[in-house]
């Protein structure tokens, strides 16, 4: 085989490979771009690495991008201490609804050091083997086994109890929507959990609540002052769609900017609410 075949071969292995290794990287680290980036890396050292002694590509690869990501928590752990206001993970909107890695387990991950991160998402999510894993992060099989044991303690309550039905969600989403934005509070009353809780990030860049808004009454109150604000300054519905695997709809606002809402729903009832608004966690949607 020439050279340049198998460079060829080699990029069209790496192409198939893509989508499963940005899932890897996004659940790893909560960011579109950052796992963009981690696997751009991963695909430079899979084509300048000496593919004759490598035996299985795909596990090759999402060791590659596994340890780039937890050399990154190292820093962005930082980041996230100085992050204006409630961090959020990049929304992805209908995607990955092959799986229950929605919002609020990602928010649970964030509490997680990088290996039990690694070791509950490589096993209870992605299915390896703990002797693989072992491999990947560097330590016996039996510590992995301990890790994802913690991390699974850790976030249990985080993992939705069952799925809604999609249409089901989209028609909830629909009618929050239309509640929130016309001010029809005893409408949008009747859907909020009695503990719902609304987290919205701005990131500094955009106006967002600057602490979680929590409770039944102090989300209406909440809700009630947006109403006023979006009476001023209308915003536009894009579309419904599942965001982060939760029911919700993209909108654009008045100055341009898009912002997404990802609703929790437990028996009927809305348990909490994710906004994100800052703009550099958006420009993936435009």
């Amino acid at each position: 085989m020439s050279a340049n075949q198998d460079t060829v071969d080699a990029a069209g292995t790496f192409k198939l490979l893509h989508p499963k290794l940005i899932r890897v990287a996004y659940r790893m680290l909560g960011s579109v771009h950052d796992a963009e980036d981690i696997v751009q890396e991963a695909f430079a050292r899979w084509m300048t690495t000496d593919r004759r002694e490598v035996r299985e590509p795909e596990a090759f690869m999402r060791r590659t991008v596994t340890r780039l990501c937890l050399d990154l928590l190292k820093s962005a752990r930082h980041q996230r201490e100085t992050y204006l206001g409630p961090w959020l993970p990049d929304p992805i909107v209908d995607e990955y609804e092959e799986d229950d890695v929605t919002l609020p387990l990602m928010l649970a991950l964030e509490r997680l050091t990088p290996l039990e991160r690694a070791a509950f998402l490589l096993h209870d999510v992605f299915g390896l083997a703990f002797d693989e894993i072992a491999l990947t992060i560097e330590r016996d099989a039996a510590a992995c086994r301990q890790l994802a044991a913690r991390a699974r303690a850790h976030v249990r309550g985080a993992r939705p109890r069952f799925q809604i039905e999609r249409q089901r969600g989209l028609d909830i989403a629909q009618a929050f929507y239309a509640a929130s934005r016309s001010g029809d509070l005893t409408a949008l009353g009747e859907m909020l959990a009695a503990d719902v809780n609304v987290h919205a990030d701005g990131g500094g860049k955009r106006p967002a609540a600057a602490e979680p808004v929590v409770g039944c009454e102090a989300v209406m109150k909440f809700q009630a002052q947006l109403a006023s604000m979006f009476g001023a300054d209308e915003s536009r519905l894009i579309r419904l769609a599942f965001i982060s695997g939760l029911p919700g709809f993209i909108t654009q606002e008045a100055d341009g900017e898009f912002s997404t809402t990802a609703l929790d729903i437990e028996d009927g009832k809305i348990s909490a609410i994710y906004v994100i608004r800052n703009p550099d966690k958006l420009k993936h949607l435009h």
